[in-house]
């Protein structure tokens, strides 16, 4: 795996690593941190997440997105099996971004001024570096990543996303990009994936 220095590190919404940064999360083992790095808006892929009514193991991690996906796609999840195959930049080593990667997408790429919906605990946080707050109806703010903004290239649809993280046999974690509200749904519905990658900074 490829490691990123600390005193080198890119900033929130740098090119990089074949996308964009989009923030810092810690594995709450190792207390190892990685660089996410979230993938061009031409990136994105539709699908649903896998197999209704099958639990698959290995795939309800809330910081590693690359090992649920993994076992996603060995379990014949089509959309995890594309991610998978993705090579960006030179990169191939994309993943659907689990639960909290996921969370650090909104909170840095919220596509719109939309009031952030603040019904459960949406924004709730804790592998993220820093740790995630619950979200206000004022925060998140519109992204003002450079090409992520309303009509740009790089830009988030106001729709659902799925997440690699599953919740049940019959559901996974998804994030509405028009407020934020983090929920579960049944696995057979198509939701858009923004892959990303993360980088250990050693």
């Amino acid at each position: 795996m490829s490691a990123v220095e600390k005193a080198s590190l890119p900033t929130i919404g740098q090119a990089y690593g074949g996308g964009f940064v989009t923030g810092i999360t810690r594995d709450s083992v190792t207390g190892n941190c990685f660089l996410i790095i979230t993938a061009g808006g031409e990136h994105e892929i539709v699908g649903a997440w896998g197999e209704y009514g099958v639990k698959i193991e290995g795939a309800e991690s809330f910081w590693d997105g690359r090992s649920n996906t993994e076992a996603m796609a060995a379990a014949g999840s089509k959309i995890a099996q594309a991610v998978l195959l993705l090579t960006i930049g030179g990169h191939s080593d994309w993943s659907i971004p689990a639960r909290d990667q996921q969370e650090l997408q909104y909170r840095h790429c919220k596509p719109t001024a939309d009031t952030n919906y603040c019904w459960n605990r949406d924004g709730d946080n804790p592998h993220s570096v820093p740790v995630g707050q619950l979200y206000t109806p004022e925060f998140p703010i519109q992204t003002t990543m450079p090409g992520f903004g309303p009509g740009e290239p790089e830009a988030f649809k106001p729709r659902a996303y799925w997440s690699s993280t599953q919740r049940s046999a019959n559901g996974a974690f998804y994030m509405l990009f028009d407020g934020g509200y983090q929920g579960n749904l049944d696995k057979f519905n198509e939701l858009r994936v923004r892959p990303v990658r993360s980088v250990l900074i050693d």
